[in-house]
């Protein structure tokens, strides 16, 4: 199978630092952990930079602790409500502490190359989609990632696929999502991402 990372024609986007959303719950089975863990390994032997929500809780401490203790790179960015509630982590590499959630997503759109979602709730796919629709919308063009853990994300995918049929999403931007149930395999995706000429899809057909 060849490496898409290194097809003829492609380039490679350099991945300095990655933005990884998950929840601030561990869920309901190990295999979460393992998964948040395994990313956490991946990006400190790419020497990435972790750039992440800040916490010391749930996947999000997880995989902070994982980066450290491999010798990487932890960036946390975290809203001060969230800090005053004792959830912020202490023992970062660095940690910023913004007033409001716009702050803190647009701070962390800044700060890296990629984004990535591992296993978490509402408040991770608000700021994975979020991130997702400005690329789609040409605000920025960094490639967006899922870890499907233990099949978590898998209705989900198909909800992607479905919003396509129903002429929703455009085939080409449903593709700026790569998926895969391995860490490394999502972050040579990432490298080896394209960002589509297509614009965001207005349908003024006649109905």
């Amino acid at each position: 199978m060849t490496d898409p990372s290194t097809a003829p024609g492609r380039t490679r986007t350099r991945l300095r630092a990655v933005a990884v959303y998950c929840g601030s719950s561990p869920g309901a089975r190990e295999s979460f952990a393992e998964g948040a863990a395994a990313l956490g390994r991946a990006l400190a032997r790419r020497d990435i930079r972790l750039v992440y929500g800040g916490g010391r809780v749930g996947l999000m401490g997880v995989i902070a602790d994982t980066v450290l203790a491999e010798g990487g790179e932890v960036h946390g960015v975290i809203t001060r409500a969230l800090m005053d509630r004792e959830v912020g982590h202490g023992g970062l590499t660095r940690l910023d502490v913004v007033e409001t959630m716009h702050d803190r997503k647009a701070l962390m759109a800044d700060l890296v190359d990629g984004f990535v979602m591992l296993p978490g709730g509402f408040g991770t796919l608000d700021e994975f989609f979020e991130a997702l629709t400005w690329t789609q919308l040409g605000i920025h063009t960094k490639p967006c990632g899922i870890v499907d853990v233990d099949g978590y994300f898998a209705p989900l995918i198909q909800f992607m696929d479905r919003a396509v049929a129903q002429r929703f999403v455009a085939q080409a931007h449903r593709d700026m999502v790569v998926t895969a149930a391995d860490a490394d395999q999502v972050l040579d995706l990432l490298a080896a991402w394209q960002p589509p000429d297509t614009s965001k899809w207005l349908d003024r057909s006649e109905r």
